[in-house]
């Protein structure tokens, strides 16, 4: 039954790419296969994905299952985007972005004439945040606030901008990360261990091909595209705005670094997420405009902009990433995930084989589904009983799992990451992905042979 709905999964992947590449409708293309799918699943007895309130008929079903999935996501991580796409439409419009600008232009006009080099700072300086940020399109959407107008005003291209800005979630490491919480169960190891002892080992080598395979890929693309932008003398604009106002796009990343519990800044615990960090943001951009206009009014007028920000981020983006759930179910209700598993058993590998086929499977699974964090808990429960059979640690093979997980994410044209940050840079996730491709699959190659041979 298994090679059947892998059969039908792939056939329907097929399609589904078929249509986006033809430039059809996304939410459209995605939303009426993964029905598709719950159908075929329905109709051939395969397991579907539980739902946590039935309607007590079948066909009404495939709807709750939309319903759920607006429901859970603009509960999380949807309010969270929106809250993001609000801040930096709010920002934009009261001059703060170009309040940043203007400062971080001076001392970086030397990467003017080396703008791929500036582009690949961004990966080491954005994995370091991604840490304290486990929130993949959270922290993309933060540094498209305030690293992308930097980057295109040193004159790096949107493109290459924004694909450096998604590479920095490549890796999902560290103590707060989903993927890793799940990592260090399954093995039984104290998540700061894993973090310090395995996972950094294993990623500073990764960090630094994907610094250089960047550099080189951007170059490509942006020479074959003819995207070469012109670059905007900021500095000898005035600015309408005070220059306080350059600390309003990076407050939120200051406030999750200085409230995070992986840094310990503070000798008391304090939990704030990005969502509320970002209305905390708000209010003292409100703050800062009340004080310079003087006109409670306007300021207050001026609140629909966030609000808008926030529907413009709805319409588009979050309702592709609930619609991309829906396909993602439909994959995993035809058993697509478990056919690769058994394939994976069934091939006979060693330590070593099994390895490199579950990370490479976990990768393309992630790149299908758009989300590492159901890829690798559909596969990581696997490993004990997998490393007890073959004589080896859970670790040795669950590390690069983890890593392969959010890699795969990282090229995939249906992630919130990608949909998300491609929404904001006026750009297609097709065009992401292409410039992801090539050095998140050097960097796998690397991770493999480095790990396993």
């Amino acid at each position: 039954m298994n090679n059947v709905g892998i059969i039908l999964s792939l056939v329907f992947i097929v399609i589904t790419a078929r249509f986006l590449l033809k430039k059809y409708n996304p939410h459209a293309v995605l939303l009426f296969s993964g029905l598709a799918m719950l159908l075929l699943s329905q109709l051939l007895n395969f397991k579907m994905p539980i739902l946590e309130d039935p309607t007590g008929f079948s066909g009404f079903d495939f709807f709750r299952y939309i319903k759920e999935s607006f429901a859970k996501t603009n509960a999380g991580v949807g309010l969270m985007i929106m809250s993001i796409g609000g801040f930096v439409a709010y920002i934009d419009k009261i001059g703060a972005s170009k309040a940043l600008v203007f400062i971080a232009m001076k001392p970086l006009n030397f990467f003017k004439k080396r703008p791929y080099i500036a582009a690949s700072l961004v990966i080491p300086i954005g994995q370091v945040l991604f840490v304290a940020i486990p929130s993949a399109a959270g922290l993309s959407l933060l540094l498209m606030a305030s690293l992308f107008p930097i980057l295109t005003n040193l004159g790096v291209s949107k493109l290459s901008a924004v694909s450096v800005i998604t590479a920095t979630t490549a890796f999902g490491i560290g103590p707060a990360s989903a993927i890793t919480a799940s990592a260090t169960t399954i093995a039984d190891l104290d998540a700061i261990e894993f973090f310090l002892s395995y996972q950094i080992p294993l990623v500073y080598p990764l960090t630094i091909s994907m610094m250089i395979t960047y550099y080189f890929v951007n170059r490509y693309f942006d020479k074959k595209d003819k995207n070469v932008l012109e670059v905007k003398e900021v500095e000898n604009e005035k600015l309408e705005v005070p220059l306080i106002y350059a600390i309003i796009p990076v407050l939120p990343i200051i406030l999750l670094i200085v409230f995070s519990e992986i840094f310990g800044l503070l000798p008391f615990p304090i939990s704030l997420d990005t969502t509320t960090a970002m209305f905390i943001s708000l209010f003292i951009a409100l703050l800062f405009e009340f004080i310079r206009l003087r006109k409670i009014r306007e300021v207050m007028d001026s609140l629909k902009i966030f609000w808008n920000g926030m529907g413009n981020i709805f319409k588009t983006v979050v309702t592709l990433i609930i619609t991309a759930d829906i396909f993602a179910k439909g994959l995993i209700s035809l058993g697509f995930i478990d056919g690769l598993i058994d394939i994976s058993q069934g091939l006979g590998f060693g330590a070593v084989g099994i390895g490199i086929m579950m990370s490479v499977m976990i990768f393309l699974a992630s790149m299908l589904m758009g989300s590492g964090n159901a890829s690798f808990f559909a596969f990581g429960p696997l490993v004990p009983k997998i490393a007890k059979s073959l004589g080896v640690e859970s670790t040795s093979i669950i590390l690069p799992m983890n890593l392969s997980a959010s890699m795969g994410r990282t090229v995939s044209p249906v992630a919130g990451v990608i949909i998300a940050t491609a929404e904001i840079a006026g750009v297609t996730t097709l065009q992401i992905v292409k410039r992801n491709l090539i050095p998140l699959v050097v960097a796998l190659i690397i991770m493999l042979l480095y790990h396993f041979i």
